[in-house]
């Protein structure tokens, strides 16, 4: 079971610490408007973190999934774009992560195998999402060093 705390940092803000289950902290919100250089997000924004949550919790997935396999994985790097509802509560309707990962003679089959089997079965963050919002994923195999050799298309989930 998870347990997390959210504490609310400064009357007249919008910003929160955040406290995971290991006791790992991170910042989330904004400051006062009346804040001199005042911007919206001076610290994560909520549905940011979504997001940031499930390419981390895929990605966590993939990097083990690809070391049981004896793949000589050297880099990993996930972009993910959300498309949202326009109007409140702004609810992802579409989710699409892009891996790209960098490694010594990395099996274009096992990479695509490892990626579905995060997003599609093991990634929690992906599973408690999927219910709202569709969940795409491609990738693309880079050489350590070099351009990129091996995209693959995933499925919507």
């Amino acid at each position: 079971m998870s347990n997390v705390a959210v504490k609310w940092l400064e009357e007249g803000s919008r910003l929160f610490a955040c406290r995971d289950s290991y006791g790992n902290m991170i910042l989330s919100g904004s400051w006062p408007r009346e804040d001199p250089g005042w911007q919206e997000w001076k610290a994560a924004k909520p549905s940011d973190l979504l997001m940031m949550s499930l390419a981390s919790c895929a990605a966590y997935d993939v990097v083990a999934i690809l070391e049981r396999q004896r793949q000589h994985l050297t880099g990993l790097h996930i972009d993910v774009r959300g498309d949202q509802q326009p109007d409140p509560p702004y609810a992802f309707t579409d989710i699409h992560l892009h891996f790209t990962l960098e490694g010594v003679s990395l099996d274009p089959v096992k990479v695509e195998r490892a990626i579905a089997l995060s997003v599609d079965k093991y990634c929690s963050v992906a599973a408690t999402i999927r219910g709202v919002a569709a969940i795409s994923h491609t990738h693309t195999i880079a050489v350590t060093g070099s351009q990129p050799v091996v995209s693959g298309d995933g499925h919507g989930i």
